[in-house]
């Protein structure tokens, strides 16, 4: 316990010099607003001029429970901004993340973008951690005609909220049924699930239904679902209901919170058999949630830290060599967006020279160059359809193994 604690509270000091490092000062930027908002958004007519470090807007969770999926996004982007300001920025001009956290409900997420889009100027903003805080935040943006790049929504239909709304975390619907295949190819005589959700976020609604879709396909006996919220910590009524049914699998979809803490009560009460979590508990922190009884649990993947493109090389020894571990999907896809960023912002920088455009027309140049291009990222070739969702081809899935000592462990790459 105190080995967790001791991690969580680096985990936290880190973060905190990381956001003070990020606030709105440093670059320069020359204003000359002549915009319009209204109680919820925008501005319309900025003729915003960037000079100095361009800045993009980091909007992730920082507090709350979802911090444990938002801190490693923002570390993510942190060692990008290093990496691609050590190379140059942007033909010479550095970039500069403006972080605003977005804590873990819509709220937070909706004063985050407002606050990067009004005051801080963004040209584009990477975020915000939940599908759920997308759904209300990412409209903001589009309004006032922002690029947004999500990098771990992965609910359906985050893309179509609006022609400036794009994102690097690929879709539930192609990465959730690759764990329930490696289960199947671990215990081929699987048949009876057991399905947990949190009802209360959009994310885990949406991939749910996906697992408890491929479940059918599969032709195996959907015995229960049972549902929770994200804010929960017992879950033994839900827990017990599951086991007297006798399932084979269960798969869980929360966040590394109530996630791990449902894992856990699930052993606890004598539950055998094969756990597959979503990607709420895709992350190295729920495994201070469920220490030892995390080990076994399946987690399908868009990243791996074994993938061998020469960026994924440069980010995973920049990662080992701070935090002296493995980075993990978050990490390397708030990675990969702020890259996209920055390729983008060079291409358009070759055209016309940003220190030169006004902000909106910035704005609006960038977001056509962002779903035009392609990037070799640390997750793999990727580029965007037209709506902007990401193209991506590598995928896996890994399963979580603990030390004998039950409080540290690691994500083992299965084949």
């Amino acid at each position: 316990m105190n080995n967790a604690i001791a991690q969580t509270t680096a985990l936290l000091s880190t973060c905190a010099l990381l956001l003070t490092g990020c606030g709105g000062g440093g670059g320069s930027v020359t204003n000359t607003p002549t915009s319009t908002t209204n109680n919820t958004t925008t501005n319309t007519t900025q003729t915003t001029t960037t000079s100095g470090a361009i800045p993009i807007g980091i909007a992730l969770a920082q507090t709350s429970n979802v911090a444990l999926l938002g801190q490693e996004g923002f570390v993510g982007a942190r060692i990008a901004e290093k990496y691609f300001n050590s190379k140059g920025g942007i033909n010479g001009t550095p970039i500069k993340l403006v972080s605003q956290d977005t804590s873990g409900d819509e709220a937070g997420a909706i004063n985050a973008f407002q606050t990067l889009i009004n005051k801080d100027k963004v040209v584009g903003i990477v975020g915000p951690t939940l599908s759920q805080q997308a759904f209300s935040a990412d409209p903001i943006a589009e309004r006032a005609k922002v690029p947004v790049i999500g990098a771990s929504n992965t609910a359906n239909g985050i893309p179509e909220i609006g022609d400036y709304i794009a994102r690097v975390s690929a879709p539930v619907s192609k990465v959730a049924p690759n764990s329930l295949k490696a289960a199947l190819k671990q215990n081929p005589q699987i048949k009876k699930v057991a399905v947990f959700y949190a009802q209360n976020d959009a994310f885990n609604k949406s991939e749910t239904e996906i697992f408890q879709q491929t479940v059918r396909e599969q032709g195996l006996e959907l015995v229960t679902v049972q549902k929770f919220q994200t804010t929960d910590t017992d879950f033994q009524a839900q827990a017990t209901n599951a086991i007297n049914l006798k399932p084979d699998l269960v798969i869980i979809s929360g966040l590394a919170a109530d996630g791990g803490n449902l894992v856990r009560q699930l052993r606890e009460l004598g539950y055998k058999g094969i756990i597959i979590g979503g990607n709420g508990l895709n992350t190295p922190n729920v495994l201070s949630v469920c220490k030892a009884l995390c080990d076994g649990v399946l987690i399908a993947q868009a990243y791996s830290p074994e993938y061998p493109g020469e960026i994924n090389k440069v980010f995973r020894q920049a990662y080992i060599e701070q935090y002296k571990k493995e980075p993990a999907q978050f990490t390397g896809q708030s990675f990969a967006a702020v890259q996209v960023y920055v390729e983008a912002l060079k291409k358009l920088d070759k055209k016309s020279k940003i220190s030169t455009l006004p902000l909106d027309k910035l704005r609006t140049e960038l977001n056509k160059e962002i779903l035009s291009g392609e990037y070799d990222t640390p997750l793999g070739k990727i580029g965007f359809t037209p709506v902007g969702d990401v193209v991506q081809s590598e995928f896996y899935v890994a399963q979580i193994k603990m030390d004998k000592d039950g409080n540290t462990g690691k994500f083992v790459f299965i084949k």
